[in-house]
């Protein structure tokens, strides 16, 4: 799934210049529709919208949308609005207290005061909305263009907004169209049909293989978050394309059969003997199934047929180190620290650092990789007790040592504020 996104994603970060930003997409495990950006670093993209999304097309165009919001320097422009209406807004406050202890000298109600207080308020906030929905035009208008720049067809990106539009049109007519935060949907589609529609690739498809991918993501998607009953009405028996097979094979090993899965997913292997995720999953379902000595060896070949993908590596690590043999640990070892250097934020490789270290009797490196594994997870106070334990037993000023210091070090994010007041 990342390696598909990642994919989908380079091509517009690198048509909006932003290819050498190392912009990451995080799959949220939310069932809703939603892609956001928050920082320059990472969009966030919801399982829901990958489920809802039916060709690749169409979260492509999500991509390019939320792209148009990184090109445009549109969160620290929002930052600088939502700074200039606090400000407005504690004027008003002041105003509107100021007029309420009038009204209440001249014996006015104090109906009037409230008004006084809370109709600026209501238009500084219609004000921000506004500006929010002119960035969301703005990126939209970004996206066709990114999308044209690297001969990808916009179709696909109103055809799912145009299906979302189509979801919330019964309730739009109740709603204030001046205090959403988004274009109102008829008008936001119809607006970007209209250019969309001008592109010279309108027209063009996504290749089959690549609508394969999406199919097969889709697919483990299911098989993973979905219940079996769920799964079984989604990809019924009578179907017998590869994405079905895939998720009935992930639903079968999850809630059911081992013996039979591991048969379903030989099938998969059989079917695409080149594909690294189809040992993947079978490493997976022996790993989990308790038979680690057994999940090594497709997972060996997961990793070479993938060339190396760290999420993979850190499986392999973590069968390793199930089978409790010091020998493997080596192994482990550097499979791990591989892993990190590509994917420094994950905990759970860390975490599998730490007990290879351990497997080899190595307490220091073990303390700081379990610090690390904290640190990510968001644990500070774990994090820097046991930082401060791995340094009394590095040398001192190894660069493990220096790691260590470093975790040690951190201040809290409310210490850092409390000293900024």
């Amino acid at each position: 799934m990342e390696q598909l996104l990642r994919d989908y994603a380079t091509p517009i970060l690198r048509a909006a210049g932003l290819a050498k930003q190392n912009v990451r997409v995080v799959v949220l495990n939310d069932r809703s529709f939603n892609a956001f950006v928050m920082d320059g670093r990472h969009i966030f993209v919801n399982a829901g919208a990958l489920f809802d999304a039916k060709t690749p097309n169409e979260i492509i165009g999500v991509f390019a949308h939320e792209t148009g919001h990184l090109a445009g320097g549109h969160l620290q422009r929002l930052r600088e609005q939502l700074a200039s209406a606090q400000t407005a807004s504690i004027i008003a406050l002041l105003a509107g207290i100021g007029a309420a202890v009038a009204g209440a000298r001249s014996g006015a109600g104090g109906d009037v005061g409230a008004a006084a207080i809370m109709a600026p308020q209501s238009m500084i906030m219609r004000s921000l909305l506004s500006y929010v929905r002119t960035q969301e035009d703005q990126a939209d208008h970004a996206g066709v263009k990114f999308l044209n720049a690297t001969g990808q067809s916009p179709r696909g990106m109103v055809d799912l907004f145009k299906r979302l539009s189509n979801e919330v049109l019964f309730n739009s007519r109740y709603i204030d169209p001046y205090m959403q935060s988004h274009p109102m949907p008829a008008d936001r589609v119809a607006a970007l049909e209209t250019i969309a529609k001008a592109s010279p690739y309108w027209d063009r498809k996504d290749p089959p293989e690549l609508q394969l991918r999406h199919d097969l993501m889709r697919a483990k998607l299911s098989g993973f978050l979905e219940r079996p009953e769920t799964v079984a009405r989604r990809y019924p028996l009578s179907e017998h394309s590869l994405p079905a097979r895939y998720a009935r094979a992930i639903s079968t090993y999850r809630h059911s059969d081992l013996h039979q899965a591991i048969g379903q997913i030989d099938g998969l292997i059989q079917a695409q003997p080149n594909n690294p995720y189809f040992y993947e999953l079978k490493g997976q379902a022996l790993l989990e199934g308790g038979r680690p000595a057994e999940a090594i060896a497709p997972l060996r070949q997961a990793v070479q047929l993938s060339h190396n993908t760290p999420l993979i590596e850190i499986l392999l690590a973590q069968a390793l180190n199930a089978t409790d043999n010091p020998k493997n640990a080596e192994e482990a070892v550097g499979l791990l620290r591989t892993a990190i250097s590509r994917e420094p934020e994950s905990p759970e490789a860390y975490s599998q650092l730490a007990m290879a270290y351990g497997r080899k009797g190595d307490v220091a490196n073990a303390d700081l990789a379990s610090a690390q594994a904290a640190f990510s997870r968001g644990d500070l106070k774990t994090a820097r007790q046991l930082a401060a334990r791995a340094k009394t037993r590095l040398p001192v000023g190894s660069p493990a040592w220096v790691r260590a210091d470093d975790i040690v070090n951190v201040k809290p994010p409310n210490a850092t504020a409390g000293n900024q007041q």
